[in-house]
């Protein structure tokens, strides 16, 4: 059974990629030296053998109007042709009867052409012709008296094959050179490259991060270097978040989880005692109780957003134009439905984004929700969303005290509280989750006093051109539908 004709060239391009690079180097410059080696003695070939065709013809011609002058002055019947001295040259000389003479000794000579015929009848001047026999000869027929003479001469290709057998020699050892050099090459120029790979190998096994690989070489050594040490520098900044990320959740969820164990803890070993009801009675019962419950609210609070945090920029929402009208007005439901006492006082226009809904809803949220705790009962969130040139700018006021200087630098880190809300409930991550999703979106957001003497948080986003109306209509209708 024969075998299918692609599995010989795909066996081949296997087994090429199966090599490695400084192999495929050398393979390469040991092919291209042989390729412009039989290249160079083709073309040289070419023109030695026209070199030494055309001087060939050359003496030929010459030797044969020495012969016709001779023969001319003696006649063609009486010339003297000496004889043949063993080599060299081969004469005959062509009656007008058709007959020839020849040297004695000579060798025979292939018959004569018609076109030589015709030469020694006058119907042309001279003629040279090359005999096909083995022997190969080169004849020259020139018109003399009332006939012709005829040199000739056996085509040499021994310095062709000289040529030829010199060339190989010399291909062989610039094929062999040019593998040794093209070896030397690929080791030399594939150095930092084995130092890069090295390298990448000790930062995988160790998994140490600080050390840089040395930055050398040039053009796209270089280049490929600096990016591998940004990628570790990345990936140490992301080590380095992570862990600061794990000590300060430690560290938050250190104070609920020891506040809830020793409330459990009390009301285990009261109720194993039996003196629950004694020992606490219902007003306090129904306050431990409500603390076990903000405890446990806290504590869900602290790992959603502590999920939200750790997610950073990176999410499966699609970016999509919407109106962050909607996202506020949602966002304020959320917020009165979760802490009934609170009240927004919304002044929003419509302004349009290029956003994630679900991430720009979340950081509106935590402004509302980090302005409720600090407003008076009697005094309302106001929430206010304007368009200033390309930027859609919305500001959350409150009239509590207000943010103290020395805490305006770290009021967005992760985990920071003012001394003033540690009594207040809270994880210190709401103001960093929305610096997040901010900066994601491409926009800024600031801290100011407000007018009213508390905190005026004001983010601004990149406005986008808003859809048109028959796209507005039809997603309006297929909401209604909806």
């Amino acid at each position: 059974m024969s075998r299918p004709a692609g599995r010989g060239p795909r066996r081949l391009t296997r087994w090429w990629r199966r090599r490695s690079l400084r192999t495929r180097l050398t393979v390469i410059a040991a092919t291209a030296i042989a390729v412009s080696v039989f290249m160079a003695f083709q073309v040289a070939s070419e023109l030695l053998d026209w070199e030494l065709r055309d001087t060939a013809e050359e003496q030929l011609r010459a030797d044969s109007r020495v012969l016709a002058t001779t023969a001319q002055r003696a006649g063609l019947a009486q010339v003297r042709l000496p004889p043949y001295p063993g080599s060299g040259r081969l004469v005959r000389v062509i009656l007008s009867d058709g007959s020839t003479r020849t040297p004695a000794g000579q060798p025979a000579l292939p018959p004569v052409s018609e076109h030589a015929w015709r030469v020694a009848q006058g119907a042309s001047a001279d003629l040279m012709e090359s005999d096909d026999s083995d022997d190969g000869y080169l004849v020259y027929t020139l018109r003399a008296g009332d006939g012709a003479v005829q040199v000739a001469r056996v085509a040499d290709d021994s310095p062709i094959n000289q040529f030829g057998f010199g060339m190989l020699l010399i291909g062989l050892l610039c094929v062999v050179g040019g593998a040794l050099v093209g070896r030397t090459v690929a080791r030399t120029g594939l150095a930092p490259i084995d130092r890069l790979t090295a390298a990448a190998v000790r930062v995988a096994h160790t998994r140490e991060l600080d050390a840089d690989i040395p930055d050398e070489g040039g053009g796209e050594i270089r280049r490929l270097i600096q990016s591998i040490n940004n990628m570790l520098a990345a990936l140490r900044d992301s080590r380095l978040a992570q862990r600061l990320l794990a000590e300060d959740a430690a560290h938050e969820l250190k104070t609920p989880l020891t506040s809830l164990r020793l409330n459990v803890e009390l009301l285990i070993r009261l109720d194993r005692r039996g003196t629950l009801d004694s020992a606490l009675p219902a007003e306090s019962r129904t306050r431990l109780l409500n603390d076990l419950g903000a405890q446990v609210a806290e504590l869900s609070t602290l790992a959603a957003e502590l999920t939200d945090l750790a997610r950073g920029d990176v999410s499966d929402e699609n970016t999509e134009l919407l109106d962050l009208a909607d996202v506020v007005g949602a966002a304020a439901t959320r917020a009165r439905s979760r802490v009934p006492d609170i009240e927004v006082a919304l002044d929003v226009t419509s302004v349009w984004v290029s956003g994630r809904p679900a991430a720009l809803q979340r950081a509106v949220l935590n402004l509302v929700d980090n302005a409720g705790k600090w407003s008076p009962a009697d005094q309302p969130v106001q929430v206010r969303l304007r368009a200033e040139g390309a930027s859609a700018v919305l500001e959350v006021d409150d009239a509590g005290p207000g943010i103290d200087a020395a805490d305006v630098p770290r009021v967005f880190d992760r985990f920071y509280r003012a001394d003033s809300a540690r009594a207040l409930p809270g994880s210190g991550l709401g103001l960093s989750i929305v610096q997040r999703v901010v900066d994601a979106h491409g926009g800024r957001v600031t801290v100011a006093r407000s007018a009213r003497g508390g905190a005026l948080l004001r983010v601004g986003l990149p406005a986008a051109a808003p859809p048109a109306p028959a796209a507005r209509l039809t997603d309006g209708e297929d909401t209604a539908v909806r």
